[in-house]
């Protein structure tokens, strides 16, 4: 193709030649060194051809390298649907079911009216039949669970209701309640800490499988039952995308563990063909003993509390009140602080010889002599078994022990929770003496009445809440019916323990 101009060319040079013959000759020659230079910067040599790949190359390089990045994809900047960077858990991302029956829902109305809050708190109470009850705003809202005659069930001596509490698992997500991030189970008679509860769930992501929960106290239930399984008086926790999944697959599940005794046992045989176990957080509470639970709550785990369970086979709370009072009483002191509610605070007055336990909006316990810490920390026995035929001295229990003297005089002096006042510049609790006989104490106490605790409220972040410690407490320097205790954070390297 390149030839024919070239052609063309070179007969026009030759016809003018012929026609002038006076012209000079350097004409011709010249239109021929034209020619040849054309042509040869038209032809691409092979080297050439290379030098102005390489550049090409370079060129789009450094453009690739110094262009602005495109704009993310849809799919990269859509967060997954309540993701935990997008926003912090609050109680609206909880969806509580309680698990219920139309004989025992009036019964246990005072203690659902501790933690329920229509405002703030989504639950529901699922029912065995249609009761004719009147609506309650106080309340959570009623919804009848459905038939599951269908389902057997062979545990001899049980109860079929565990079928019907069982399937209130998938009956709660199967509602499609929006914005949900945790499914809370427990019963009736599970009193929630709903701030503590939130707390401790923030610490896992709510888009992965978790199954949260606690065992039981007693070493036999456990062992009757399950140590990898969260007892459901206590109450549990399951992540949303789980949830999910397990709604679809439980009816499966209910067929196949026919043989098994409860609710909770159920769940747990499901979750764990599912390949998931129990995350342990020690806040929940089974509360798998009767009688008197001091011991239990003046000694509670360094983690927020997030549950009682079976408060009407336990006495009181506190002396001189009914049971629904002495709950009521509890939670005054835990809606002005919920992260501090029994937290446990030793603090040493070396002068006087004295050790003091504080369980924050609880009790106050003022011990002659030193006793070490980790002594302090276990529980005192003062509560019986679950099993009413147990022998006290040979139950086991899945935490440390220490016996409590019968002799009420060798006894540590105890204080119980008398009012909280909060303030500006934060709270002061009062503890009043509680009377147990004519005792020989020593001078420093002799005339102690009261004890008043001062203290900041502790506003736990998730990073706090995973890595917990306990405070510290400076006791007045003088004293004589009324102590008075500061609650502070302790010192870097500060140890909790007598000085000498």
């Amino acid at each position: 193709m390149q030839s024919k101009p070239f052609s063309f060319l070179n007969s026009r040079s030759r016809k003018s030649s012929s026609s002038a013959t006076a012209m000079p000759s350097f004409r011709t020659t010249t239109t021929t060194s034209t020619t040849n230079t054309t042509s040869k910067a038209l032809i691409l040599r092979p080297s050439r051809l290379k030098d102005i790949l390489l550049v090409f190359s370079l060129l789009l390089i450094i453009h690739l390298l110094f262009r602005a990045p495109p704009p993310p994809s849809s799919v990269e900047r859509a967060a997954p649907v309540g993701d935990l960077s997008s926003s912090p858990t609050t109680r609206s991302h909880l969806l509580f079911s309680i698990a219920s029956s139309a004989s025992s829902f009036p019964l246990r109305a005072s203690y659902l009216r501790l933690w329920y809050n229509r405002n703030s708190t989504r639950a529901f109470a699922f029912l065995d039949v249609n009761a004719s009850l009147s609506v309650d705003p106080t309340l959570p809202p009623v919804i009848l669970s459905k038939d599951t005659s269908r389902f057997p069930y062979t545990f001899k001596g049980g109860l079929r209701s565990a079928i019907r509490v069982a399937r209130v698992v998938k009956e709660a997500v199967d509602l499609n309640q929006t914005n949900v991030r945790w499914f809370v189970f427990g019963d009736d008679d599970t009193v929630f800490f709903v701030e503590n509860l939130v707390e401790t769930v923030s610490k896992y992501d709510h888009n992965q499988w978790y199954y949260i929960g606690s065992n039981s106290e007693s070493y036999e239930q456990n062992l009757k039952h399950s140590f990898d399984m969260a007892f459901g008086g206590g109450g549990f926790a399951i992540s949303y995308s789980l949830g999910r999944v397990l709604a679809r697959v439980l009816d499966s599940c209910l067929v196949r563990y026919a043989h098994l005794y409860g609710s909770d046992a159920r769940v747990f045989s499901c979750l764990s063909e599912l390949g998931v176990g129990l995350t342990h957080e020690p806040g929940f509470h089974q509360v798998d003993m009767r009688g008197n639970l001091f011991g239990l709550l003046s000694a509670h785990p360094l983690a927020p509390l997030v549950s009682l369970h079976h408060l009407d086979a336990a006495d009181p709370l506190f002396p001189n009140m009914s049971r629904a009072q002495a709950a009521g009483h509890l939670f005054e002191a835990a809606n002005l602080d919920p992260a501090r509610i029994l937290q446990q605070i030793v603090c040493y007055d070396s002068k006087s010889s004295l050790t003091v336990s504080v369980a924050w909006g609880y009790s106050v316990q003022v011990f002659e002599g030193n006793e070490l810490l980790p002594d302090i920390l276990s529980l005192q026995r003062t509560f019986r078994p679950w099993r009413r035929s147990a022998k006290i001295e040979s139950s086991h229990y899945m935490f440390n022990m220490r016996e409590y003297h019968r002799n009420p005089c060798k006894r540590p002096l105890v204080f119980f929770m008398e009012n909280i006042i909060s303030g500006f510049g934060g709270m002061w609790s009062t503890y009043t003496k509680h009377n147990i006989g004519d005792c020989s104490r020593a001078k420093a106490i002799k005339n102690l009445e009261r004890v008043r605790v001062f203290s900041q409220k502790l506003e736990p972040d998730i990073g706090q809440i995973k890595v917990l410690r306990r405070q510290c407490c400076d006791i007045s320097p003088s004293f004589n019916e009324s102590m008075v205790i500061s609650i502070r954070h302790c010192g870097a390297d500060e140890l909790i323990s007598m000085l000498f």
